[in-house]
């Protein structure tokens, strides 16, 4: 059985390319940062810093291609992953606004074959990732190297259409990217043209994205930069995937420039009206009144007292990160040619450097309470997968069961982040005077029960 997976110091030199020379505080604290991460012989990243719609930082360290020993410099093209979700939401509201769809319409009006499975699922489930679709990339299938073959959309939607819902469509979010492939489907079936030209034709072309690609294999993109994965300490090419089976949900390729021009052109109300883009930017709310994080296409989040609308990606050997900080008028663009790439620190820590404020404030707790919560965790839903609670100095660790070990940051007694995963709401849980479990709250509630 074949189960999809997607690809979620010292001092050293690295190769930096600038627009902009000259020196000041900010620009050198990015630097070293940067520096210390990626050396000239390694898989690197791409930074882009805006504010206000304009540039004002934007440099390349490491390589593009080890084997080549060829540079990463500024306007070279990376897979985006699930960025491209927005480019999909942004065309399916595009047709909404001429009436040639409606959010509440049901999937099976534009896909008449798939099972309703009882429920109605609507285009707006679908982009609020509350479809209770299970994702394709996380289905067992009887076949080997999927990921490696091409697929037409219906072939693909044909291969997961009969897979039971996980939840009522509207009472919960669950990351899907079925539901993103889907919408592309619905725009084909709509428009009757194909996902990429309507995407080039409605969106590329009016903002004048120049260096944004539909990625293939057998086509000849300019700048366009190797992705690599990382075993044993050793960096090798990433596997090969046809992005026939990305496409709707995460088939883009593009580079920081154009997507400061995506930005500042949706802002320009070229290709959505105002009162649209605000609703793509809203929480969308569940049948039980609470909101989710996430509107259309982006995630909508406040991190103590800080706004950001943003989103990431992961893909076969690259890593990338898009965050609008709409308050200050900042927005950040990184792409990182390797999986293993440091993204969501390295993403705090530039945010933090650029806002002059803390994602993560900690307050100290005492011995005896973190006693408590030393010991192994295990999720509900699947028990082979496992936290193990740690003490170490002054401090807790968690060592997730296949992940690195991340440190822990109170924000109350029993409520904490993993430092760096901003995303992740944590909070332990006491029954009969004993901890017995905690709650994560990421793209879903899930709990881990204290088992020994």
């Amino acid at each position: 059985m074949y189960k999809f997976i997607t690809p979620l110091l010292l001092f050293c030199f690295s190769f930096s390319f600038a627009q902009n020379n000259n020196s000041n505080p900010l620009t050198e604290n990015i630097d070293a940062l940067l520096s210390e991460k990626f050396k000239v012989t390694e898989p690197g990243c791409e930074i882009l810093i805006a504010k206000k719609g304009q540039a004002i930082y934007q440099k390349a360290f490491g390589s593009a291609n080890l084997e080549l020993n060829v540079p990463i410099s500024p306007g070279m093209v990376f897979k985006l992953g699930s960025i491209t979700k927005q480019f999909t939401a942004v065309a399916i509201l595009q047709l909404a606004e001429q009436g040639k769809i409606s959010l509440q319409d049901s999937l099976q009006q534009y896909i008449k074959d798939f099972p309703s499975k009882g429920y109605r699922i609507t285009i707006e489930n679908l982009l609020t990732h509350t479809s209770g679709l299970k994702d394709y990339m996380q289905v067992d299938y009887a076949a080997t190297n999927m990921e490696r073959w091409d697929m037409d959309p219906k072939q693909l939607i044909d291969s997961f259409k009969n897979i039971p819902l996980e939840f009522e469509p509207g009472t919960k979010f669950r990351y899907s990217n079925s539901g993103y492939f889907l919408l592309g489907y619905i725009i084909e079936k709509v428009t009757g043209r194909s996902f990429q030209s309507y995407i080039q034709d409605n969106l590329l072309k009016p903002l004048l994205l120049t260096h944004t690609y539909f990625d293939t294999a057998n086509i000849i993109i300019p700048k366009r930069v190797n992705g690599y994965k990382k075993e044993n300490n050793t960096f090798k090419n990433a596997d090969f995937w046809s992005m026939t089976i990305a496409w709707a949900a995460g088939g883009l390729i593009s580079n920081t420039e154009d997507l400061l021009k995506w930005h500042n052109g949706l802002y320009s109300y070229k290709i959505l009206k105002k009162e649209t883009l605000q609703k793509a930017f809203t929480p969308f709310q569940l049948k039980n009144g609470l909101s989710t994080e996430y509107g259309y296409g982006w995630f909508i989040k406040e991190i103590n007292g800080i706004k950001s609308i943003e989103h990431a990606g992961a893909i076969t050997g690259f890593l990338t990160n898009e965050i609008y900080f709409p308050e200050e008028d900042i927005f950040i663009a990184a792409l990182f040619n390797s999986d293993n790439a440091p993204k969501d620190e390295l993403s705090q820590r530039i945010a933090e450097l650029v806002l002059g404020k803390s994602f993560q404030p900690a307050i100290k707790i005492n011995n005896t309470i973190m006693d408590s919560y030393v010991g192994i965790y295990s999720l509900t839903t699947d028990a082979r997968r496992t936290i193990t609670i740690s003490k170490e100095n002054d401090h807790l660790t968690a060592a997730v069961s296949g992940q690195k070990k991340f440190e822990l940051i109170f924000q109350s007694e029993t409520k904490f982040q993993f430092k760096n995963v901003l995303d992740a709401k944590c909070e332990f849980i006491k029954e009969n005077e004993k901890i017995t479990k905690f709650s994560l709250n990421q793209n879903g509630l899930y709990e881990w029960v204290k088992i020994k």
